[in-house]
């Protein structure tokens, strides 16, 4: 008796542990071109950002071109030489300020503009206006800031820009929108406000598609009007992909991109045009100072991931989902 309960317990182990393997190898054999196309993502991904992060420990080692990243020896000063000779540098201190400045402008002008833009397409009744619409909006992002940057100084020269030309034929007298400090900077975060807005435009209009149209009808019935339906409706519906877009612009607090600054700077405004990106081409590329550069890409690193944590975790306290 006692060995065919054995038996029969084995069996119907064995039943249970086939019987949960046979489907998950049924869904890979069903699905595995889905499996085979994240394939090439994840490729991608191993190869031009996984393995590159090796060269990290140039941070902390004398960068020598004749040999390789493991071979390298350590610099002095317990691997820190480089971060302290970073940290000493009042230019890396200067270029941290306009980062933060640049990016605080951008996220506290530029990150409502595309969700304004969205709600405005989306109370406009004819589609051929709207589309017309999203296509003049959308067509500054795929131009290159080498044409924006050509196109700026047509249009804000001191003396031969075409407003500036424009306000002395008006009596107002040019401004400096390119030759001061101040007015550089506003013109800086208008121009890319300008460029990126309607792209970025694209991801609250699908989420806005996604909305419940019961919704507006409810609403309407209540009596609301197209500024409390937006209010309302339109709004708290995408508040989760708005909390999510501006985690991810947190965590880019302290990062920026090179060609925007390094196509719009000019001599005169290098006080507030320097920023950590063109600091690391300065001093690494054309400086050969590649670890003391590594070492500040690794700061500039660390803080966007502390940003993120912290941005993340205010918005699960306020009721979010956040991104992780």
């Amino acid at each position: 008796m006692s060995t065919s309960k054995a038996s029969s317990k084995s069996s119907s182990t064995k039943k249970i542990s086939t019987g949960r393997k046979t489907p998950a190898k049924a869904y890979f054999k069903r699905y595995w071109q889905l499996y085979a196309m994240l394939a090439l993502p994840m490729i991608y991904f191993i190869i031009f950002k996984y393995i590159p992060m090796q060269y990290i420990q140039i941070a902390w080692k004398d960068y020598k071109l004749n040999m390789s990243v493991w071979q390298m020896p350590v610099t002095a000063e317990h691997g820190m030489k480089y971060f302290n000779q970073a940290f000493r540098n009042m230019d890396f201190w200067y270029s941290v300020r306009n980062t933060l400045l640049l990016n605080l402008l951008d996220l506290v002008l530029g990150f409502p503009a595309p969700i304004i833009f969205a709600l405005i397409l989306n109370e406009l009744r004819s589609k051929k206006f709207k589309k017309t619409v999203q296509t003049v909006a959308y067509m500054p992002h795929f131009l290159s800031w080498v044409i924006i940057s050509s196109l700026a100084l047509q249009l804000f020269a001191p003396s031969t820009g075409l407003i500036n030309v424009v306000f002395e034929k008006l009596g107002i007298g040019t401004v400096p929108f390119l030759n001061d400090s101040t007015h550089w900077v506003f013109t800086y975060i208008f121009i890319g406000i300008w460029q990126s807005f309607g792209w970025n435009s694209i991801i609250y209009l699908a989420a806005i598609t996604s909305i419940n149209p019961e919704l507006y009808e409810a609403a309407a019935v209540d009596g609301a009007g197209r500024f409390k339906k937006m209010w309302h409706v339109t709004l708290p519906s995408i508040r989760p992909t708005i909390v999510t877009l501006l985690i991810i612009n947190l965590g880019h607090i302290l990062g920026s991109s090179f060609d925007r600054p390094f196509a719009l700077r000019n001599n005169t405004v290098m006080d507030v045009a320097n920023v950590i990106s063109t600091f690391v081409y300065t001093n690494g590329i054309k400086g050969l100072k590649f670890s003391m550069t590594t070492a500040v890409g690794l700061f500039q690193s660390v803080i966007g991931l502390i940003f993120l944590i912290i941005s993340n975790r205010v918005a699960k306290r306020l009721g979010e989902r956040g991104i992780f």
